[in-house]
């Protein structure tokens, strides 16, 4: 967990991305986050968090239900949501937390 705190620490917005291998939405949110990172390069960090493989740090941020999105800036969620999400609605919710 503390090279996922020093990540999210990182000064810049970091999108987490909470799945499953078993999720069908999560897996569909896969090219739309490559493409997002591609679109945004260095600005923002996107990482994926297996919930399966890492309990701990799906249970500190109450997710309950996959894929779930939380964008952390200086260590400290601005913006969550759950469910497959459009591109666009990612890339807004990353312009407001000062991408």
């Amino acid at each position: 967990m503390s090279k996922f705190k020093e990540t999210i620490n990182s000064g810049k917005p970091v999108l987490v991305d909470f799945f499953a291998e078993w999720c069908g939405p999560c897996q569909t949110m896969t090219p739309v986050l490559q493409k997002l990172a591609g679109e945004m390069g260095d600005s923002v960090k996107i990482i994926k968090v297996d919930i399966d493989k890492n309990p701990g740090a799906s249970k500190a941020f109450n997710v309950r239900g996959v894929p779930t999105f939380i964008i952390f800036k200086d260590g400290k969620p601005v913006w969550r949501a759950s469910g497959a999400q459009p591109k666009s609605e990612l890339e807004k919710a990353l312009r407001a937390a000062g991408v």
